[in-house]
């Protein structure tokens, strides 16, 4: 019955994105809200920017109705421990709500990305106040047990970086909902294998909901091939909800799921492609004194695109570099400690960058032989 649940649960979330993005889009065209055209920008045509409206309403609707069938059906007498996680759950909502908010003034009218950060630093407090933070690091960097007032402000930190990097990420069709969808997808596989049926439920409803989107925003609506882009209002909610499914996977908390030793490595697998990304383009802003959160177009997916690959070529490789990644962190942690995956993990990250750097490097030889 729990399976069939999360699967009913799952199918509804894809059905409700099915039908909300086209009444999304008709209200875009209206009303002119449009992605800007700049010379950082991929896109050429106008494309409206508020498909991720589509997504925290369908969140919202599917969590709550799930926690009342929980209640109705005796799930949360049966399982106690679902009652001590509400809490984590309300909060998630709050913070959700909050980003919406923000997000969708920005996607409007625009907005100071001071706002923008102070409300992603509120939005990460919830966690702690909720009692979900990291509270263990499993041997990572010889760190085992983390006391709060470590663990809590170093969870609202990560989760800041999260939503950040996740912003970050959405530069092309497909991928940062291409990302998002893997990671949910993976994490609710976990959840479900070890009995957390509300973080499972959370995970399949925003996996749902992306799926409509990914297909809109990579193939377009309709016979016109028109697309849709989610915005900060999209890109911010997912950030914080996939920030939450992994901490949650992280937490040594026995309500959530056993003890697994390679939990820390495992939770943030599908994570690493933007975490590293949004580190490495960091760097590269310090040390050529540009502010730190002004666009570029140094991330993975601009470097594919310069050495010649093609859009959707390059969100599919990425694609499945993170599976890799999951993939080989999941099965990696059984043989051999977190230290070693994580370090294997840092070695795959920069072999890639390398690769990535002699194409560019031949290409422009290429270049300047031909010219003389």
């Amino acid at each position: 019955m729990s399976c069939l649940f999360v699967i009913i649960v799952f199918v509804i979330a894809i059905s409700m994105g099915r039908i909300i993005l086209p009444s999304i889009f008709r209200v875009a065209f209206r009303m002119r809200l449009f992605d800007s055209i700049e010379s950082r920008k991929i896109h050429s045509g106008i494309i409206p920017r508020i498909g991720g409206v589509s997504f925290l309403p369908t969140q919202f609707c599917l969590l709550m109705l799930s926690m009342f069938l929980m209640y109705k059906f005796g799930y949360l007498n049966r399982y106690p421990e679902l009652s001590s996680l509400l809490p984590q759950f309300l909060l998630l909502m709050c913070g959700l709500i909050l980003l919406f908010i923000v997000g969708g003034i920005d996607d409007l009218i625009g907005i100071n990305y001071r706002w923008k950060f102070i409300a992603q630093i509120i939005a990460a407090s919830f966690f702690p106040l909720s009692g979900l933070w990291i509270n263990d690091f499993y041997g990572l960097l010889r760190i085992t047990v983390l006391p709060a007032p470590i663990g809590m402000p170093l969870t609202v930190l990560l989760v800041v970086f999260i939503i950040n990097a996740v912003n970050f990420i959405d530069g092309i069709d497909g991928l940062c909902s291409g990302i998002i969808a893997l990671g949910c997808l993976i994490l609710g596989s976990l959840f479900f294998y070890n009995g957390a049926w509300l973080h499972a439920v959370f995970a399949f409803i925003t996996a749902g909901v992306l799926l409509p989107f990914f297909y809109y925003n990579v193939f377009g609506i309709s016979k016109g091939k028109r697309r849709i882009f989610m915005g900060d209002t999209g890109s911010l909610t997912l950030g914080l909800s996939v920030a939450f499914l992994a901490v949650s996977y992280a937490m040594r908390n026995p309500d959530i799921k056993p003890f697994a030793k390679g939990a820390i490595v495992v939770a943030f697998a599908t994570l690493i492609i933007p975490m590293f990304d949004a580190i490495r383009v960091i760097w590269i802003r310090y040390r050529m004194r540009n502010p730190l959160f002004l666009p570029d177009r140094n991330h993975i997916h601009h470097r594919l695109l310069r050495i010649g690959i093609s859009h959707h070529a390059t969100m599919i490789l990425i694609l499945l570099m993170a599976v890799f990644i999951s993939c080989f962190n999941m099965i990696m942690v059984e043989y051999i400690g977190n230290n070693s995956v994580l370090l294997l993990d840092v070695v795959i990250w920069i072999g890639f960058n390398i690769c990535f750097d002699q194409i560019e490097n031949t290409q422009v030889k290429r270049k300047v032989s031909e010219q003389t």
